[in-house]
């Protein structure tokens, strides 16, 4: 909300450059407004690494959350 509140752009323009639908800020600016914290809707920071060596199992993407948590990305061979 900051990024958005701090770019001087219309609702329309910033959805547009971010990728957002409206409904999406809209109900992210009625949660701010209301003084809402919503648990699980925080950013999280994603490190890219190539440490682990590829194989034909290997996903093509992985993000590991803090809480242990995995989501595997595979792909199509």
């Amino acid at each position: 909300m900051a990024e958005y509140e701090g770019s001087g752009l219309s609702r329309v323009a910033f959805c547009r450059k971010q990728g957002l639908s409206l409904a999406t800020l809209a109900r992210y600016r009625k949660r701010q407004a209301q003084g809402e914290v919503v648990a699980g809707s925080r950013w999280v920071a994603v490190d890219i690494s190539g440490s682990e060596p590829r194989s034909r199992a290997s996903s093509g993407l992985a993000v590991t959350l803090p809480s242990g948590r995995r989501i595997d990305i595979g792909v199509r061979v």
